[in-house]
């Protein structure tokens, strides 16, 4: 069994509808979603707000390569279009980290999928929703293990303060 936590976002269409269609197409590998936060959109690409949420999943068939190819699989069911890198998408799944069956977090150079998220924890949008969930979470940032906790806490304040929780949910 291996256990990912993904990061959803969307900023186009129906944007909870399409988080929605995220957690409908993983299932019952969901074992945790956390609330829906509306963020600005991160990289400098002038466009409207994103909501994100952070799902926590398992499967016994799937490993981190199984769950990149079912990040994709969920981004194409809904339609994105990758035309500029940090640009507008109806659906945008992350692949944050994975632990295999032993629980051991998996780690990887890989040009097509790097674990865990080389940018994950310089990133308020996916480390708020994700502490909802898994308050004792940890991440793997140049090769030591970091509570989620304090990552979110030595980010800029602007940064934090830009991670809204909203009162929309989604459901599991």
């Amino acid at each position: 069994m291996s256990r990912a936590v993904l990061s959803i976002g969307s900023n186009l269409g129906d944007r909870l509808g399409f988080l929605q269609s995220a957690v409908d197409g993983l299932g019952t590998a969901v074992r945790a979603v956390s609330g829906v936060y509306e963020t600005a959109a991160w990289g400098g690409v002038e466009q409207d707000p994103f909501l994100n949420a952070t799902l926590i999943v398992e499967d016994d068939d799937c490993d981190a390569p199984g769950w990149l190819s079912l990040a994709h699989a969920l981004e194409q069911a809904a339609e994105r279009v990758r035309v500029q890198r940090w640009g507008p998408r109806t659906l945008d799944v992350d692949v944050i980290c994975c632990h295999d069956s032993a629980g051991t977090q998996v780690l990887s150079g890989d040009e097509a999928l790097t674990l865990p998220h080389p940018r994950a924890h310089l990133r308020a949008f996916v480390l708020a929703p994700w502490l909802e969930v898994a308050p004792e979470a940890q991440l793997t940032v140049a090769g030591e293990e970091r509570a989620v906790r304090d990552l979110l806490a030595g980010l800029d304040a602007a940064e934090r303060d830009g991670v809204r929780r909203t009162e929309l949910a989604l459901e599991s």
